[in-house]
């Protein structure tokens, strides 16, 4: 028998204490939000076929069903189009590869998922427990110390606090962060009859990526659940997902309603100084300012947002790093590999690495081979597929850079980028091409055996 010590209670971290538990596996989460309702509220993840085969496998059935069900509608196109709202590239089901229902993406609100992964484990996590650091032991324990003098002795330490993690930081202390240049401006704008009539029925029902001069660019999501505004399982949407929305626990802490996610992005350069400290209307004055020239309707978007939902994003990534010793510590999620967006696979690696580890320390659990070589396999596999996402995350938000390029070099390369997007929009097999190779990357993954 050993005991796991889990720093975080995010997506990686809860769905590794969902996955040790139903093991049988003696399991301690501690988060330094307060209570469960803290935390990014109502922002979504994208969700692929590796992140639903890891809470397939991690969640009990009830949960998953739960988790499918309070997922927003699935996009229907991928768009791309001028900031003046001309379409460059349009791909929807007429070209997309009839899949499983496994396989399909799924949209989900972080909090919302947040607050499944926390269904049926209130009792080993705690909070308002802010980690400051571990001291591993002479009898092979390790024992985490918090900022209120409290303390936790475990057989291991996962480090699963993101991006800005102080397990990795004393662990692995060469493992650093790498700046992108780019700067996110995000926010969210409830969905209403007023803010639906502003935007093109193919965005409502996609994913969009909008671009404008000097590269600056905006990705827009609509959001629809199946609940309404007052929290009550919309009609028409089957008995079995209202029943289990209706029944849901955590459904009591969410605050998701149907919105509309923004999320603009500019080279560093362009931005003030002070944009990390900005927040809420100031955020949303700031992007008025920089779309001076956008589609009235997408500037009305961004005016009509919700004020407390707006925030600035350092886009960073990490750089994969050598082997390192194998101990009674190790990391997952954001905490080892954090990734740009570029790629949408963040939140699937992470989930990818709580499914890993969980079968890896279910065979140690069972005394099928030692602690620590479970945690050595683990890291081996994990590594492959994690430092292969980082670069090829990297490699496309470098493509992105280029854009944000404000002289003749930027110029000429988002004119042929426009270009080349008109001429495969026109081309059904190549533009078939292009969706199954995106799709082919997202939730590829195998079972790492």
């Amino acid at each position: 028998m050993f005991h796991v010590l889990i720093i975080g209670a995010g997506t990686g971290g809860l769905c590794l204490a969902q996955g040790l538990k139903r093991a049988g596996i003696s399991v301690a989460v501690y988060e330094r939000d307060r209570t469960r309702r803290d935390g990014l509220q109502g922002y979504r993840v994208g969700i692929d076929a590796d992140g639903k085969r890891a809470l397939k496998a991690n969640l009990a059935p009830d949960l998953y069903d739960t988790f499918i069900a309070t997922c927003a509608q699935r996009p229907a196109y991928g768009n791309q189009l001028t900031h003046k709202l001309k379409f460059l590239f349009s791909a929807g089901p007429e070209v997309s590869t009839a899949k499983e229902d496994d396989e399909q993406d799924e949209s989900v609100s972080r909090m919302t998922l947040r607050q499944v992964l926390l269904t049926g484990v209130e009792d080993v996590v705690h909070f308002d427990k802010e980690f400051v650091r571990y001291e591993r032991r002479p009898d092979g324990k390790v024992t985490a110390h918090f900022s209120d003098g409290s303390r936790a002795t475990g057989d291991l330490l996962v480090g699963a606090e993101g991006a800005w993690s102080k397990v990795r930081a004393q662990y692995l202390p060469h493992a650093k962060l790498v700046e992108t240049g780019l700067i996110g401006l995000t926010g969210k704008t409830p969905l209403t009859p007023e803010t639906a009539a502003l935007l093109p029925q193919r965005m409502i029902e996609g994913v969009s990526l909008v671009h404008g001069p000097k590269g600056f660019m905006c990705i827009f999501h609509v959001m629809r659940f199946k609940w309404d505004a007052d929290g009550r399982p919309k009609s028409g949407i089957g008995a079995t997902d209202a029943q289990a929305i209706a029944n849901w626990p955590g459904m009591l802490y969410d605050n998701s309603r149907d919105y509309i996610m923004w999320g603009f992005a500019a080279a560093e350069r362009w931005l003030p100084k002070d944009v990390s400290g900005m927040r809420g209307a100031e955020i949303q004055r700031l992007v008025l300012e920089m779309t001076s020239d956008w589609h009235p309707d997408l500037r009305r978007i961004f005016e009509l947002g919700d004020p407390g939902s707006s925030f600035p994003l350092t886009i960073r990534t990490s750089e994969p790093i050598a082997p390192w010793q194998t101990t009674n510590v190790t990391l997952i999620g954001d905490a080892i590999h954090t990734m740009t967006p570029g790629r949408g696979v963040g939140a699937n690696t992470a989930l990818r690495d709580a499914r890993l580890l969980t079968r890896n320390l279910a065979r140690a659990h069972r005394g099928e081979l030692p602690l620590l070589e479970a945690v050595h396999d683990y890291e081996t596999k994990m590594t492959a597929y994690a430092w292969d996402a980082v670069v090829k995350s990297r490699a496309q938000m470098n493509g992105h850079s280029v854009l944000h390029d404000g002289g003749f070099a930027g110029s000429l390369a988002r004119a042929g980028m426009r270009t080349a997007m008109r001429v495969m929009n026109r081309i059904p097999p190549l533009k078939r091409r292009i969706v199954d190779a995106e799709s082919g990357f997202r939730g590829a993954g195998r079972d790492d055996d």
